[in-house]
């Protein structure tokens, strides 16, 4: 049996494999216009044993970036029906006079309100008419719709209506329903009808994905599906609720930093992946830090994931000049195809064409030398873009490499400083194909004392999602008074849940099962919460989290609990991480020569240094490259770096 992590990237799609007890990893391009032709090529690389996969998948994502989802309606009650497009009153740009929205991806047309009504209190004040109901399903049927959503309010506390609607349709129309009460039950309804649509709108795209993978890669076969959680689930769980893997492949990175740096020793962590399309970044203090407030596409998603901070910043994003000539790097990425210029196609310089320049990447070793590069096209364009900048053709590679860390860098502070933690105390921990190359420059323009970088870092996220286990997020609205009294009343809450939780894990591969309860919390009068672990002290531990994040705390004023959350942890077998306990002498063929780089203006000889040939203890002498077949890593002048027992690789900044 081989067991396979997978991440699909916008350049490369990646793979870590365990086959007869030996780890192996591998990188072939990613093929945007149907993702699944890549994994299967790798797969078939791999070969015909029995498998199981855990797949980090960038459908979802992609499908509503793009708003290529499916024609879908959202039913909801008489009166509401533009709430998705009504939202919050917030506007991010409040200057900018030629701001747009980004489009809804329900039409005006496709949205249908039915005469029902249930109160607060979950009461139904007034029911659902059967000619209204078969009136609604000739308007969809007329009108091609290919997926529903369907919200009610207050569906969170009596979902009949919410049921009734979705077995009809699913009955008389056999296409899929995605109902708020099953995605969010929870209050806010914008938000809650946000999360749903979104479901409703990829859904049939990751269904026909996942349908597609499953049948091509033999009934023998197990796949799994990484969520933003964390976690994994099956194949007809993502399939039903695609909105759970919208940030599917970074989640995995995360993991995989968290389980390496909870092994080594590391507890406070700042990960950093620098991929070809974007830099994800979060803040790991003890364990990953999670969210319910996420936007993606101008549209809120409040199922929780990880909190991943993601900007346009990658190895294949192109450095332009705007209309006022200023020198500008991103968003836009020249992806897989046609890719930098280096790669033989692209006309477009991007930061990987602008390390290749500089000498930090190394041609002859590229993805192990299985990739050629091609550094006379990039000495061209460098030529045309330089003069077309007036700038000199050095000072241009080293300013792509500037603005592209400024980018990368303000994501770092929105996730720490901004946040009260100071990045001194955190470690940065570097993977991606690219991430290596900026690492310690970014450290050390943050007061990061050390960068930390794993073998095989290019493939990381793929590893994460093998060191993933299932997880499971339950949650609803309660809105109650906090009480000494009530914290019994909250066990029989959660019990209800921690049921349901080991219910639906019978079918996951699981060892034991693990709970984690939580509250979401505020002030009486507040209109936002702070998330907090349940305990018997869980009113002073919230007054203590709300001092932490906004500088002061009332504990005179009532306290209300808004939402409780149960996250079950079903624990599964993972690749154990060894230490290293034999020591060797750096040796000789370590080196694999000596090159010209090019740092701070100045022009440097360097060593290039095989990690394949690197031990523990082993001290790299700093400026290096060092190069393996996922990645490469740069040493700047101003660091020492060294090999830890767990091989990964330790730059430590002056």
């Amino acid at each position: 049996m081989v067991i396979i992590g997978v991440d699909t990237g916008g350049t490369f799609t990646d793979f870590i494999y365990k086959k007869d007890d030996k780890w192996e990893v591998l990188k072939i391009p990613s093929t945007p216009d149907n993702p699944a032709e890549a994994v299967l090529r790798g797969l078939e690389i791999i070969g015909n044993d029995k498998k199981v996969i855990t797949h980090g998948t960038t459908v979802a994502t992609n499908t509503l970036l793009e708003r290529k989802g499916a024609k879908t309606a959202l039913i909801t009650n008489r009166g509401f029906e533009d709430i998705i497009e009504i939202g919050r009153q917030n506007r991010k740009r409040l200057y900018d006079l030629y701001y747009r929205r980004e489009e809804i991806p329900v039409k005006r047309e496709n949205r249908y309100g039915l005469n029902c009504r249930v109160n607060s209190k979950g009461e139904i004040i007034e029911d659902l008419k059967e000619d209204e109901l078969e009136d609604l399903i000739d308007r969809l049927k007329k009108d091609n719709v290919e997926t529903v959503a369907v919200s009610f309010l207050f569906s969170f506390l009596n979902p009949y209506h919410e049921k009734v609607v979705k077995e009809k349709i699913e009955k008389e129309l056999k296409i899929p329903v995605s109902a708020s009460h099953e995605i969010l039950p929870e209050f806010r309804e914008f938000e809650r009808t946000s999360t749903t649509v979104i479901n409703a709108y990829v859904r049939p795209k990751m269904e026909g994905y996942l349908t597609y993978l499953k049948e091509k890669i033999g009934k023998e076969d197990t796949l799994k599906v990484m969520q933003s959680n964390g976690g994994s689930i099956s194949v007809d769980v993502a399939s039903k609720e695609p909105v759970r893997t919208i940030l599917s492949g970074p989640a995995g990175g995360v993991i995989g930093a968290y389980r390496i740096g909870e092994v080594c020793g590391y507890k406070n962590l700042i990960t950093f992946d620098m991929g070809g399309t974007s830099t994800d970044v979060s803040l790991i203090e003890g364990k990953p830090t999670y969210t319910t407030e996420t936007e993606i596409a101008g549209l809120p998603v409040k199922v929780q994931m990880i909190d991943i901070h993601t900007v346009g910043a990658g190895g294949g994003s192109i450095a332009y000049l705007d209309e006022g000539g200023a020198l500008k790097v991103g968003p836009e990425s020249a992806g897989a195809d046609p890719g930098p210029v280096c790669y033989g196609k692209g006309k477009r310089i991007t930061v990987t064409d602008a390390n290749l320049f500089l000498g930090r990447i190394v041609p002859e070793f590229f993805l192990g030398g299985k990739m050629k590069l091609y550094p006379d096209r990039v000495k061209e364009a460098f030529k045309d873009f330089s003069k077309e900048a007036k700038m000199d053709e050095i000072e241009l590679a080293e300013g792509i490499i500037k603005v592209a860390n400024s980018n990368m860098e303000r994501a770092i502070r929105v996730i720490s400083i901004e946040r009260g933690y100071d990045p001194s105390q955190f470690s940065l921990f570097s993977f991606g194909g690219a991430g290596g190359l900026h690492a310690a420059e970014l450290a050390k323009s943050l007061g990061i004392p050390r960068v930390i970088i794993p073998k095989n870092s290019g493939i990381l996220s793929a590893f994460g999602m093998l060191m993933a286990d299932v997880i499971k997020d339950y949650s609803t609205t309660v809105m109650l008074q906090a009480k000494e009294s009530e914290y019994k009343h909250l066990e029989e809450l959660f019990s209800i849940f921690e049921k349901r939780a080991v219910s639906d894990m019978e079918k996951e591969p699981v060892k034991e099962i693990l709970f984690e309860k939580f509250l979401d919390m505020r002030y009486k009068g507040q209109s936002y919460e702070i998330t907090v672990p349940f305990s018997k002290d869980f009113i002073e531990s919230f007054h203590s989290l709300h001092e932490k994040k906004y500088g002061y705390k009332d504990e005179e004023k009532p306290v209300e609990i808004v939402n409780i959350r149960l996250k079950a942890i079903g624990i599964t077998e993972k690749p154990e991480i060894i230490p290293v306990k034999e020591k060797r002498e750096l040796s000789e063929d370590s080196f694999l020569g000596k090159r010209r780089i090019i740092w701070n203006g100045k022009e440097y000889e360097c060593y290039v240094v095989d990690r394949e040939k690197l031990h523990y203890e082993n001290q790299i002498p700093s400026p290096s490259v060092v190069v393996e077949y996922s990645s490469t890593t740069f040493i700047p002048p101003f660091s020492n770096a060294y090999v830890d027992e767990y091989n990964n690789l330790i730059i430590e900044i002056e």
